[in-house]
């Protein structure tokens, strides 16, 4: 199965540093049976694609979370055992998608590394500003938050990583 993790950059480079993702349980994100239902389609491609996006927003929340954060968001994509990962239960929008790992995971396995371009950072920083207000159900903010789905994450390969923490 494969799972995606929401980081901030400088998870990133404490994920790197250890050499592994965790500690466990570890939140992350991938194709479960309430994403399924919530974006009904059969092709995998477009359910793992919705898996990224929740993650790539959890991972703007962790930016919002913390001030000194650079304003990327970070997902990493990791295969696991499906037995590893288990759905948290509900289906509401907060946990539309999200899993539980039952322990850390190497980062050498990693299959990729999704960041943000430099071109987004003015719309991730709006949205970060913005998170409080959307959360409390302003709808301007909202659709500044929503802002930043329109922005690819760009792939890089577990290798690359240190030239992404410079």
């Amino acid at each position: 199965m494969r799972v995606y993790v929401p980081l901030t950059l400088p998870g990133l480079a404490e994920a790197h540093q250890a050499g592994e993702l965790g500690p466990a349980p570890l939140r992350a994100y991938a194709v479960t049976p309430g994403l399924r239902e919530w974006y009904v389609s059969d092709d995998i491609e477009e359910l793992e694609y919705a898996a990224l996006t929740r993650a790539a927003a959890a991972s703007l929340r962790m930016i919002a979370e913390d001030g000194a954060a650079p304003r990327k968001r970070v997902v990493v994509a990791v295969d696991v055992d499906d037995k590893a990962a288990t759905a948290t239960p509900g289906v509401d929008e907060a946990t539309l998608g999200q899993v539980a790992l039952a322990g850390a995971v190497r980062l050498s396995v990693a299959a990729a590394v999704h960041v943000d371009a430099e071109e987004a950072l003015e719309d991730v920083s709006a949205a970060v500003a913005a998170v409080p207000a959307a959360d409390g159900g302003d709808e301007d903010a909202r659709f500044t938050v929503d802002g930043a789905e329109d922005h690819e994450l760009l792939w890089f390969g577990v290798q690359e990583i240190p030239g992404l923490l410079k």
